[in-house]
């Protein structure tokens, strides 16, 4: 009886490996909270002290929020919590924007209705949150309750989920609950991701002719209906669109792109 007792208790490998993972988990919510301000220095001893456990479980969750980009290690100096630059911080949403673009239109070509309903689903569940209600900030929790993160998964691209939800995705969410505390955010960035999955709905989103994607990003295809084309005052827009790239063209000092 003792020795089944004894068998089936946790190993102190297996309290170690828990006990390092809920620090991981409490130390990355307080820097995604703002509760460890960013560039503040990271003290291990302090650390230790504070959540009780030992250095090797501790650094192991340190590397972790490494690798995260949640935080830098600095010769000399240590370790401590991200702060990005105004250069930086404008490079990483642009990033983001191209590649939460490309997941979105990717999505769009996939779901069907239950997922698409599953989205509203979680948006609805976000405007029950207190904090927003209040109007203080829009705090989305991770991982299926996250919007952006159910997005990019439908986008079915392993790539794509990759970089951002796992490479980039914290650091985003830091500094997406970071701007969401500012006057009126919550109500805006909510009333986006309603149009968003609007469009998705509506498949608005997704792409037209993927096989023959245009390279440059200043090309774009003009589309007329068998039936609208025939109309003067479309005939007329049509027209007026070709002269303008002609002059944009002119200005540029660039050849046309070949048909």
């Amino acid at each position: 009886m003792l020795k089944e007792i004894v068998d089936n208790m946790p190993k102190a490998t297996e309290i170690t490996a828990t006990r390092a993972e809920q620090v991981f988990a409490q130390l990355q919510a307080a820097i995604i909270r703002g509760e460890l301000a960013p560039g503040s220095k990271i003290s291990e001893q302090d650390l230790a002290d504070t959540y009780g456990i030992s250095r090797g479980p501790l650094r192991e969750a340190l590397n972790r929020l490494e690798g995260q980009k949640l935080l830098v290690r600095m010769p000399h100096v240590g370790a401590r919590v991200v702060s990005l630059g105004k250069r930086e911080l404008e490079e990483l949403y642009d990033v983001r924007a191209e590649l939460e673009g490309m997941a979105c239109r990717l999505a769009a070509a996939r779901m069907g209705r239950a997922e698409v309903d599953a989205l509203y689903a979680v948006l609805k569940t976000h405007e029950q949150d207190p904090q927003f209600q209040a109007g203080t900030s829009y705090f989305e929790q991770d991982g299926d309750y996250d919007f952006h993160y159910r997005i990019i998964s439908a986008s079915g691209n392993e790539t794509l989920k990759k970089l951002l939800c796992d490479d980039l995705y914290q650091l985003v969410r830091m500094y997406r609950i970071r701007f969401s505390s500012v006057p009126k955010r919550p109500q805006t960035a909510l009333s986006e991701h309603y149009r968003i999955v609007d469009a998705l709905a509506a498949g608005d989103l997704i792409e037209v002719l993927p096989e023959h994607r245009l390279a440059s990003p200043l090309s774009y295809w003009l589309l007329q209906g068998p039936r609208s084309g025939a109309r003067p005052e479309v005939q007329a827009f049509c027209q007026w669109l070709l002269n303008q790239a002609e002059e944009t063209r002119a200005h540029m000092q660039q050849r046309p792109d070949a048909a």
